[in-house]
């Protein structure tokens, strides 16, 4: 099992992508127009440096919803591969057949 600082922390983070992600997105579409003055482009780069560094989504970190764990994550199961396994052995994932030969 993570820490669960680390994974109440990383759950701060996501709610702060979404809470931001409207005015990133604004700034954002402002910085990337080559269309506008340079100066407005510039103030735009300001305030979206004025932000919280962690409404970045670039700061989330992918985990395990069952462990936390943040390494050996399925995108698709949103679970680690331990996870996955345990799961996989009591039947609780459907489809998923251990393999054996």
């Amino acid at each position: 099992m993570a820490k669960s600082s680390a994974v109440e922390k990383n759950k701060h983070r996501a709610r702060l992508v979404k809470q931001y992600a409207n005015r990133r997105k604004a700034l954002k579409a402002i910085i990337n127009n080559r269309s506008l003055p340079l100066d407005e482009r510039f103030k735009a780069s300001i305030k979206l440096s004025e932000l919280p560094r962690n409404s970045s989504p670039v700061r989330v970190r992918n985990r395990c919803e069952v462990s936390g764990r943040p390494r050996g994550y399925y995108r698709k199961l949103k679970l680690s591969r331990i996870a996955l396994r345990e799961l996989g052995n009591f039947g609780q994932i459907p489809g998923l057949v251990k393999s054996s030969w």
